[in-house]
């Protein structure tokens, strides 16, 4: 017994942090997307000029809460022959994939659970499109036709765009050389410049094929009320639905987050080796204040005494942050001695604002994107992934390739490496847009001889 005990002890000395670090992830996950829902039905709301969700709690602030309460109390509905097992596993591997995903992105420097691990990115990768499993399972178990349709549409369209994601990803590996994520960092941070501006085809292929594989608007074709009813997830309800939801908001945040880690400097300001933009890290606290004044100005103008509280609660909390981000900026300035012993609270911090902002950024483009364009067509979908970013993503890792071989040769870094990557993503854009011209000329010919034939029958 004493062994035991000893031996979990040691355990917990070694791996304490991981653990808090997975425990945090699991707990506070679900209300971190119940508040991006929020969030998205406020910017739509704002969009369409109306206010949004307001009735449950301050500004509607509670929303989430309760729309959770609602789902756990729903009534649990399981289809007569569908196959219980199955049916109730399938959300949960969904979910389950999304949330062990995130295991391998870093935050900061210090804020990962899989430290240091050498295919950081190919995990999550990996583990991530393991969600799709749930959702075929799903629609299978569930013994109806709109779900099966709509399961076999999304594995076609992730099958699809993952391809696409990958070759993409693979563009911007070629400048880390690793596929270790804090390497990844490390390198743009050498180099000056972030692998998205090198790479801006191959950062624009990630983009769009993000959106297909998470089944946001415009390519949300796996869950269109209009057309499957609900897709492959129909036939759930209450817990077992909002898992689902939950995946597709987790997947949301992977993907926002590999975007950020590879192509977006991660942790990183912009432009973290120029000396004379150091005046950036004052950007951060001046930013809190700047929130906590409006705040201030915005109370008396709050109909109801608890929203005027809670606005000035908001505004001193703002304050308190502005004060955390402002203090490992202002202390080397004033005692440049302690300079090196808040480097790492600087790199913590400010580190972890940076990559939370530039996620927050891509999260905004998703939402803004659902409220502007239409949905597109099946066959749409699949010409786009298939004629244009696949052939586009393919033909931009080896215009890259070249033109790093070209830097090599004359010695181009950081931003001299603009000079021959820039060409090659012209280059590769050109191609894949005649070979798209090509395929639409052709399509359009075998239609009109179609046409003439059914013409003369």
């Amino acid at each position: 017994m004493q062994a035991v005990t000893q031996g979990t002890i040691e355990f917990l000395k070694l791996y304490w942090a991981p653990l808090l670090c997975g425990v945090v992830i699991v707990a506070f996950l679900p209300l971190i997307v119940g508040y991006v829902v929020l969030v998205e039905r406020k910017l739509m709301a704002d969009m369409q000029a109306r206010l949004g969700p307001m009735r449950v709690g301050p500004h509607g602030l509670l929303q989430p809460i309760a729309d959770a309460v609602k789902l756990l109390i729903k009534e649990d509905i399981i289809p007569e022959d569908a196959d219980k097992l199955v049916f109730w596993l399938a959300p949960v591997l969904s979910v389950g994939a999304a949330l062990l995903s995130l295991a391998g992105i870093a935050i900061g420097p210090a804020f990962q659970i899989a430290k240091d691990i050498n295919i950081g990115i190919l995990f999550v990768v990996g583990v991530s499109a393991m969600g799709i499993f749930g959702i075929v399972l799903g629609g299978w178990a569930s013994n109806s036709h709109y779900s099966l349709m709509g399961a076999l549409r999304s594995a076609a369209q992730l099958v699809s765009y993952e391809t696409a994601a990958g070759m993409a990803l693979v563009s911007g590996l070629l400048f880390a050389g690793t596929l270790n994520i804090t390497s990844i960092v490390e390198a743009q941070r050498q180099q000056g410049i972030w692998f998205g501006l090198l790479a801006p085809v191959a950062f624009f292929t990630y983009l769009v094929a993000s959106i297909a594989e998470t089944n946001r608007a415009p390519f949300d074709l796996p869950e269109a009320e209009s057309e499957l009813v609900a897709g492959y997830m129909t036939e759930f309800s209450g817990f077992r639905w909002s898992l689902y939801f939950l995946a597709e908001y987790t997947n949301m945040i992977v993907v926002a987050s590999v975007a950020t880690t590879l192509f977006l400097g991660g942790w990183l300001r912009p432009f973290p080796r120029t000396q004379w933009l150091n005046f950036l890290d004052f950007l951060p606290p001046l930013l809190m204040v700047a929130i906590g004044l409006y705040c201030l100005v915005r109370v008396p103008k709050q109909p109801a005494r608890v929203q005027q509280f809670f606005m000035v609660a908001v505004a001193g909390l703002c304050f308190f942050l502005a004060l955390v981000l402002a203090v490992p900026v202002l202390v080397p300035v004033v005692n440049p001695s302690l300079a090196a012993g808040v480097k790492p609270l600087y790199e913590g911090i400010h580190g972890s604002f940076w990559f939370l902002f530039k996620v927050s950024a891509y999260l905004y483009f998703f939402m803004w994107l659902r409220f502007t364009l239409p949905r597109y067509r099946f066959d749409q979908l699949m010409r786009l992934g298939w004629h244009f970013l696949i052939p586009l993503s393919i033909i931009n890792v080896l215009v890259i390739g070249i033109a790093m071989i070209v830097g090599t040769y004359l010695h181009l870094e950081g931003w001299w490496l603009l000079l021959a990557t820039l060409p090659a993503s012209i280059i590769a854009l050109l191609i894949a847009l005649f070979i798209l011209a090509a395929e639409q000329k052709s399509g359009q010919q075998q239609a009109g001889g179609a046409a003439s034939d059914s013409y003369a029958g």
